[in-house]
Order: structure tokens, then C-alpha cells, then sequence
């Protein structure tokens, strides 16, 4: 009798979930770049800084050593093989920064290696060995956890690209195992990225850094170009370096999710604010004062700012036409009186020379006095002036990120702009302006006859019910007026809305 023993086999695999370990991150402290990074750069890997001269890439890689020191407490170790130590530490100190104190104190160490390429090759070897243990015994002496190569690419102009390639991914490996979050600056390349072409390729992280002309105006950008292991933004951002370090712009929050305010305030004159729904605009909203030269816009933001400070509201007036001083004499001959209220320190003045730097830096700069004054209101008067001829993208952009980022921090912004509808209809730029803010307050001066007429309109108001009237506005000593829009000749009355300049 046969029996046949059937034997089921059932193999369960466990399942295994795979550990995700998240990239570890160093900030740079650099505003701005720590968010375009979503963290900053790559920790104990090595990032490349590529760019031509003057493009700001030693200083930058200095602040990254200085604010690891200062903010972070990791000391630093800047190698540099073209500087000497004694014009870094000089030429750091105009830009605020004492390396002397931090050297002192063993937060820093700052190494000037002098490497003579004719030697290397006299003594026939291709590789830095030496270099390890040089640069093995400055980590030790401060601990070093950040480590800056500056202008690396010279030590080896000269050597041939195939030892070269092997002896840069033996550096880069050695920084790895060593645990230091590394920074190479190198030249930018005719051919490829970088002099030398090799670099990029092997580095973890590759930042560029440029210097471009404009106008006659000068601008540094930064892009991340590599970043593996890691999201980071595409785009190319604009940034300042002054004494009081490195910026890039746009320093804003990537949500747009932010509360906004149901509150009204007034713009200062009571038959203004009927026609914006009897309550005027919303706070936290962007205001857009349009019209050709002597219609009124400098008068109209002054009279909103009067009201705000006299309200107990503090105000920045960012002015690039006239200087403050034209505009304390100014707006007394319309019976505002500026003076008392810079003294009550509600009302500051910012005051720049719009063809001095482009649209972008002068962002910069007004974000840097709303962080220091810390207002409720701003008045850019006009922003028209610091707008070139360019692509109406570029304006338009950059407009909206600084409105976004107004928003953020929930000022209410106005801006004052020559802009007429004809002007929209020649320039797109003037389109990119009146459609990116909330309400559009325009005003036009018509000809009737041998007498001049200013009218004001409400062109938009975005969450609320405004008037689709013109009304007549009238500037005197006793200050602003609006009037229903009627004209009387011969003792008829002419309605004058369809006449326009």
C-alpha cells in the first residue's frame, strides 16, 4: 500500500520596512540661503562654490565659518591658498567681522598653505598626501567641524585631469570620514562649471554664484545647482553683502497659508473711505496710488500717513523721488505738518537714490528697515521709479514675492506709481503693477476748455463693494477734497467722465 505524504510548504517572509534615514543638514546662518536649501547644506559632505572673481564666494564660505563659531557652536578651519591670513583678517573686519577675537578664543583657525606647483612636479608625485596631514592637524588644534578649501582649484592648474579626478575624490572621501561639513570655492570655468571640470562632478552639493550687469547696474544671484539626497529651489535669487553680512532674497515663508485681517483702516479722508464700502481698505492689503505727475499721489499717501500716526499707527515712508526734507516742506503747503510725527517716532523716513541699485536690492534694503522700525504701514512713493524697462515677468515677480512677503508679516503696503491707462497700453510692466495689488485707486487730470481737472476713481478693490464713480479731487492749503464730478459752463452742467486726457 502506498502512501503518498504531501508536505505544504508555506514560507511567510516578514516584511521589511526600509530605514529612511533623513540627509542631515548645516545651517549656514546666511539669511535667506538656509530657506532656498530647505536647511542649509549638506552635513559632513563636501559642497562646491563655483563663480568668477568678485562674485562674493570667499566671503560668503568666511560666514559660514564665522556664524558655525558664533550661532551653532561648531568651530572652523578656512585654508586658503591664495589670501594671506594677515589681508583676510583686515579685509574681514570692514565687513564686520573680528577674526582676531575668534582665533583668539580657538572658535577659528585660519590656514594660509603656499604650495609651490613647480615642486610637486620636481618631485614627480600626484597626490596630497601632505595635504591630508596638514590639513589633519589643523582640525585637531580647534575641533574643527566646518572646513573651507578657498580657491583649491589653483593648487593644481597645472596637473593632468586624470590623476587630477582621482586625487579630488580622495580629498572629498577623506573630508567624509573625517566628519566635516566642507566648502571648496573654485573659479568658473570657460568650458565646463568649474577651471578644472572636475569638481562639480564629484562634489554632494554645487552652489554658482554670479555678478551680472544691468542697466549699468551690478547684481549678485545665487543658484543651487546640486543638491543630492535633497530638494532645493531652481530658481536664481538676488543677494547683498554688506557689513552686516550676507542676504539673499526673497527671505519668505514658502506657504501662503497665513491669516489675514478682517479689520478696515482708514486712508485718511472720509469721502475716500464711502467709496471703499464707508470703511476703507482692509489692513494687511496692498494699495496702488496710479496717475501722471502733479495729480495728487504724494498728497494722497501723505494724507493716509498723517491719519495712521495721529491713529497711534506707526508708518515707514519709503521715498524715491523727492528727500524727506522736500517732503516736510512740501506737504505744509497742503497744511501736514511731518515733523511732529517723526518726532512721536510713529512716522520714519527711508530715503535712496532709485538708479543707485535695482528693484530687487532695493527690496533688500526695505526689508531690512521694516525688521529695524518694525511699522504697520509702508509707502513706497514711487515705485514706478525704481522699475527699468525689462521683461514684465521679472517686475511682476518680483512685486508679487515682496507683496507675498508683505502679507506674511500683515503690513499694509501702498504704493503710488505713474500709471494711466495709456501708459498701460505701451508698457506691460504698468499691467504687472496694477493687477498684482488689492485696490487701485487711479487718478487722471482731463482738459476742459482753458482749466485743468483732477479726477479720482476706484478702478479695483478686491472683498468688498467700492463706487464705480469719478470724483472731482481738489488740492488746497486746508488739504485734500473730493466732489461729485460736475463742470458748469455757461450754467449747464457737463458731466466730464468720458473726457479724458
Amino acid at each position: 500500500m502506498k502512501t503518498e505524504n504531501t508536505i505544504t510548504l508555506e514560507q511567510t517572509a516578514p516584511e521589511i520596512k526600509p530605514t529612511i534615514k533623513k540627509l542631515e543638514k548645516s545651517l549656514t546662518g546666511i539669511k535667506g540661503l538656509d530657506e532656498i536649501t530647505y536647511g542649509g547644506i549638506p552635513k559632513n559632505r563636501p559642497t562646491v562654490l563655483v563663480g568668477g572673481s568678485g562674485t562674493g564666494k570667499t566671503f560668503m564660505s568666511l560666514e559660514y565659518i564665522v556664524n558655525g563659531a558664533m550661532l551653532y557652536n561648531e568651530p572652523g578651519l578656512f585654508v586658503t591658498f591664495e589670501e594671506r591670513t594677515e589681508d583676510l583678517i583686515v579685509n574681514a573686519l570692514t565687513l564686520g567681522h573680528d577674526l582676531q577675537k575668534l582665533i583668539s578664543e580657538k572658535k577659528i583657525l585660519i590656514e594660509h598653505l603656499n604650495i609651490n606647483n613647480n615642486e610637486i612636479h620636481e618631485v614627480g608625485k600626484y597626490n596630497i598626501d601632505g595635504l591630508f596631514v596638514i590639513l589633519d592637524q589643523a582640525i585637531q588644534k580647534v575641533n574643527a567641524k566646518r572646513i573651507v578649501l578657498d580657491s583649491f582649484d589653483t593648487l593644481f592648474s597645472n596637473f593632468d585631469t586624470r590623476i587630477l579626478r582621482s586625487e579630488f575624490k580622495r580629498l572629498f572621501f577623506w573630508l567624509k570620514e573625517k566628519k566635516v561639513t566642507a566648502i571648496i570655492t573654485a573659479e568658473i570655468g570657460d568650458t565646463f562649471l568649474t577651471r578644472l571640470g572636475l569638481e562639480e562632478n564629484v562634489a554632494d552639493c554645487v552652489i554658482e554664484l554670479n555678478n551680472r550687469l544691468s542697466n549699468q547696474i551690478g547684481t549678485r544671484r545665487i543658484r543651487i545647482l546640486k543638491y543630492r539626497g535633497s530638494f532645493h529651489s531652481n530658481n536664481e535669487y538676488p543677494f547683498l553683502i554688506d557689513e552686516k553680512g550676507m542676504t539673499v532674497f526673497p527671505v519668505i515663508n514658502q506657504s501662503i497659508d497665513f491669516k489675514i485681517a478682517n479689520e478696515r483702516i482708514s486712508l485718511g479722508l472720509k469721502s475716500l473711505d464711502e467709496m471703499l464700502d464707508n470703511k476703507g481698505v482692509y489692513l494687511g492689503s496692498s494699495i496702488l496710488i496710479s496717475g501722471t505727475a502733479g495729480t495728487g499721489k504724494s498728497s494722497l499717501s501723505m494724507t493716509f500717513v498723517n491719519n495712521a500716526c495721529k491713529s497711534n499707527i506707526s508708518c515707514l515712508y519709503c521715498a524715491f523721488e523727492e528727500s524727506p526734507n522736500q517732503i516736510i516742506r512740501n506737504m505744509l503747503s497742503i497744511g501736514i505738518d511731518v515733523l511732529p510725527l517723526i518726532n512721536s517716532n510713529k512716522l520714519k523716513f527711508y530715503h535712496a537714490i532709485p538708479t543707485l541699485q535695482n528693484l530687487e536690492l532695493h527690496f533688500m534694503a526695505i526689508k531690512e528697515q521694516i525688521e529695524k522700525s518694525q511699522p504697520t504701514i509702508i509707502i513706497l512713493d514711487p515705485v514706478s521709479n525704481l522699475i527699468t524697462e525689462g521683461p514684465n515677468s521679472d517686475v511682476r515677480i518680483m512685486l508679487t514675492q515682496f507683496i507675498w512677503y508683505l502679507k506674511t508679516k500683515k503690513l499694509t503696503v501702498m504704493f503710488t506709481a505713474a500709471i494711466t491707462l495709456n501708459s498701460i497700453s505701451l508698457n506691460q510692466n504698468d499691467e504687472g503693477i496694477s493687477s498684482t495689488v488689492d485696490t487701485w485707486i487711479m487718478l487722471q487730470d482731463i482738459d476742459f476748455i482753458n482749466k485743468r481737472i483732477n479726477t479720482l476713481e476706484v478702478k479695483k478693490s478686491r472683498g468688498m463693494n467700492h463706487s464705480k464713480q469719478k470724483k472731482e479731487i481738489k488740492i488746497s492749503s486746508d488739504g485734500i477734497s473730493l466732489l461729485p464730478m460736475v463742470i458748469e459752463e455757461n450754467g449747464f452742467p457737463l458731466h466730464a467722465i468720458n473726457i479724458s486726457k
